[in-house]
């Protein structure tokens, strides 16, 4: 039976992620800030889907060691890494600390280069596995050090499909919109103002990115809309881009 490894896998995509390959017969090691909410997803896998479970609670922008070590162990190895967690910052970067810029970093982009380091090597040498980082839609549009982040992660994920070639290995990025989670909440962003078809629903954005995996593809982008913004924003010019972003529909609270 297969092994995924999920981090941030307590709400949003994340538990998408992990009810999907669960009612696929995975077993889930789930890796998050909060244990009682670990635990509480755990027990859900086991009880629906009879799957195993393990929680390693860790804050990724500080102790990756322990994921990485378990991403690395040889019994029980990690077939499936989805490089999940993440979080906006409330406030634009002239007025954030840098310290919390800093840490929004280390997740976002520090803690998915250590962890996808730990695991493709025994991957390899096993000739199977996948690493699936998620991105952003923001990756394409310039919007302060999120979408620096996101646009770091698509481009690092697709850097590494020609190292990867002919070793049975696929790294893919998951680029998708809007998503009704508690993300925009937990960063109390106004998103009231946003039309109800751009939102994506957690559940098939996972199905379509499972799919897309399937498939070899190197970045899957969820819906329609975004598939069209996805080929199209390369190709407008850079200062209507750049214009683009700043008329984003999220407001603040």
């Amino acid at each position: 039976m297969a092994t995924a490894l999920v981090t941030g896998p307590t709400a949003g995509i994340g538990l998408a992620f992990v009810r999907a390959l669960a009612a696929r017969g995975h077993d889930i090691v789930l890796v998050s800030r909060d244990e009682a909410r670990l635990r509480a997803v755990a027990a859900e896998l086991r009880g629906a889907y009879g799957v195993g479970t393990e929680v390693l609670p860790a804050d990724l922008a500080t102790d990756t060691e322990v994921v990485e070590k378990r991403l690395r162990a040889v019994e029980r190895p990690v077939d499936l890494l989805v490089n999940n967690a993440g979080f906006a910052l409330r406030s634009r970067f002239l007025t954030n600390e840098v310290a919390d810029e800093e840490y929004l970093l280390d997740v976002l982009v520090r803690a998915v280069l250590r962890l996808t380091h730990a695991a493709l090597p025994g991957m390899v040498e096993r000739g199977r596995g996948a690493v699936v980082n998620v991105s952003s839609m923001a990756g394409y549009v310039p919007r302060g050090t999120y979408s620096a982040a996101k646009a770091w992660v698509t481009a690092f994920s697709e850097g590494l499909v020609p190292q990867l070639r002919g070793t049975g290995v696929q790294v893919m990025a998951l680029a998708p919109g809007f998503v009704r989670t508690e993300f925009h909440d937990r960063a109390q962003m106004n998103m009231s103002g946003l039309p109800s078809w751009l939102w994506l629903d957690a559940d098939a954005v996972v199905a379509a990115a499972l799919k897309d995996l399937r498939l070899g593809k190197s970045v899957s982008v969820p819906g329609t809309v975004y598939k069209v913004a996805a080929a199209v924003l390369p190709r407008l010019p850079r200062r209507l881009v750049l214009g683009l972003g700043q008329r984003h529909p999220a407001g603040r609270r």
